[in-house]
């Protein structure tokens, strides 16, 4: 179901610590570490990122798995007839990688949601 979640903790540290001990029993190691965070994972292929951020974090990003480019087509289409602020179009994403077609809304809360395909167009 998710490709990725992405949030932001103030106490980076901590946060990291945490999620690396308490996750650990199910598989969950480090994949990647930067100076914008960290990503975690137990199957390479969705991860949970922490952020590093000064302020208290708020809004969530959240990025669901696609099968196909026509459902994040769908998604956004559907997304914005229910109320979602445009947040990114369907497409190519080539600063992220060759294949990474997404499209972004901001929902009622103020998240910001994706859905995003990894498959070639077919």
């Amino acid at each position: 179901m998710f490709d990725h979640v992405v949030f932001s903790a103030s106490d980076y540290e901590a946060s990291k610590a945490f999620f690396l001990k308490a996750l650990e029993p199910i598989g969950i190691a480090i994949v990647s570490e930067g100076p914008l965070g960290i990503e975690l994972s137990s199957d390479g292929e969705s991860s949970l990122c922490i952020r590093r951020v000064e302020e208290k974090p708020s809004h969530l990003h959240l990025a669901f798995k696609a099968e196909n480019r026509k459902q994040v087509e769908d998604f956004h289409r559907a997304a914005l007839e229910a109320g979602a602020k445009d947040n990114g179009a369907p497409g190519l994403r080539p600063n992220y990688s060759g294949r990474y077609y997404a499209a972004f809304v901001i929902g009622p809360d103020g998240h910001n949601i994706e859905v995003v395909c990894h498959e070639p167009e077919v």
